[in-house]
Parts: C-alpha cells; sequence; structure tokens
C-alpha cells in the first residue's frame, strides 16, 4: 500500500472507531428509556414490540425516496431474521418516513433511522442480535447499537466503502439485513452533505426519507 492510500486508510479508520463509539451510544438512551421512542413520527400500525423475524428464505425490497435521490435495498432473512423482520415492519408501517440520516462519516458510513434525530432515538423496543455471517462492504446495511446485547432499534447504517470492513469487522456484532442493489450515487450524495466532524459527525443539513415502499417476491 502506497504512503498516499496509507494516509487514507489512516484516516478511515480514525474515523470509523470514532464512529463505533458513536454507534455503540446511538441506542442506549431508546433502550434505557423506551417513551423516547418518536411514536409522533410512526403510524399507529407500527409495531410496539419487536416484530416476528423474517423467514430465511424470504426477501423484501425496501424503495427509499429521499430529497437527493431513491436508495433500493434487497432486505434477506438469510443476513439476519430480526434485523430484517424489523426493518421491513418499520419500513411498511411509515416509521421512517420524515426522519433523517442524522450522522455522516465520508469513505465510512452513513446512518440514520433516529425519530429524534440525534443518535438517541429509536421505535421503543429493542431486538434480537443476530449472528453476522458475512462481510461488510459498500452497498451493506446494518443494524447500529449499543454494547449491551440485543441493543438494536430502528437505527441502521449503510456502508460507503470496502474499506470500512476491517473496523466493522473487529467488533463484528452490527447486524447485517441487505444490501444496496441501486441507489448508491444517493448514498454517496448523502455522504457528502456538510457534517459537524468529530466522533459524532452530525448532519447539518439533514437528508429526510420521504416515503418508502416494501415489495416482496
Amino acid at each position: 500500500m502506497n504512503r498516499v492510500r496509507q494516509a487514507s486508510f489512516t484516516r478511515i479508520l480514525g474515523a470509523a472507531l470514532g464512529l463505533l463509539i458513536a454507534l455503540s451510544a446511538c441506542s442506549g438512551s431508546s433502550q434505557a428509556s423506551p417513551s423516547l421512542a418518536g411514536s409522533s413520527v410512526s403510524g399507529s400500525s407500527c409495531p410496539t414490540s419487536a416484530p416476528p423475524a423474517m423467514a430465511r428464505g424470504d426477501t423484501a425490497t425496501v424503495t427509499m425516496q429521499t430529497s437527493k435521490g431513491a436508495i433500493t435495498i434487497k432486505v434477506e432473512g438469510a443476513l439476519g431474521p430480526s434485523a430484517a423482520g424489523n426493518f421491513v415492519a418499520l419500513a411498511r408501517c411509515g416509521f421512517y418516513e420524515g426522519v433523517t440520516f442524522h450522522r455522516l462519516v465520508p469513505g465510512f458510513v452513513i446512518q440514520g433511522g433516529d425519530p429524534k434525530g440525534n443518535g438517541t432515538g429509536g421505535p421503543g423496543y429493542t431486538i434480537d442480535d443476530d449472528p453476522v455471517t458475512t462481510h461488510y462492504g459498500r452497498g451493506v446495511v446494518a443494524m447500529a447499537r449499543t454494547p449491551a446485547p440485543h441493543s438494536e432499534g430502528s437505527q441502521f447504517f449503510i456502508v460507503l466503502d470496502d474499506a470500512a470492513q476491517t473496523a466493522l469487522q473487529d467488533k463484528n456484532n452490527y447486524a447485517i439485513f441487505g444490501r444496496v442493489t441501486a441507489g448508491m450515487a444517493t448514498v454517496d450524495a448523502i455522504a457528502a452533505m456538510p457534517n459537524s466532524g468529530g466522533q459524532e459527525n452530525q448532519a447539518l443539513q439533514p437528508v429526510q426519507m420521504t416515503k418508502l415502499t416494501v415489495s416482496t417476491p
């Protein structure tokens, strides 16, 4: 690896480690205080406890509209049944509509799904852990969590670069449930929006998810 690439990777890894701290804190408040969940954001049909896991042979396609364009995600029960079932249920009921990508780390991930928009919110419940059985890489979609077992809620992230694998694989407990199949240009455009820098990398002009649709084969 030449010096330029090595320096670039070092910066990415530094941001990654900072974000891992942020990811570890993202659900803590909602887990300790379920009342923080955004009931005003979610529809009356949204789950109030962990939804059923997706069958391992099942898949779904979630299309997410944003002001920067559309993102299409293939969700697979075989990757992470609990996370897949949860994400599809929240997408189907409208929970994510109006919710933002609140944390942006160029070269690493974008993170969204918090109805409070500051990294502390969730749906008011948590789901069971899924083992990670595949590798993190560009386009992979996975759940954010705290260090505590079974602490995932509604927050998720999309991996921007294959180089993020090293830092994410070190923890290897962010449940993977899908992959972007179309719209990575939109993901990159969101990642390029202004952020606060530092460990938090809070979005300064957060991009909203305006409409989500779910289709199944």
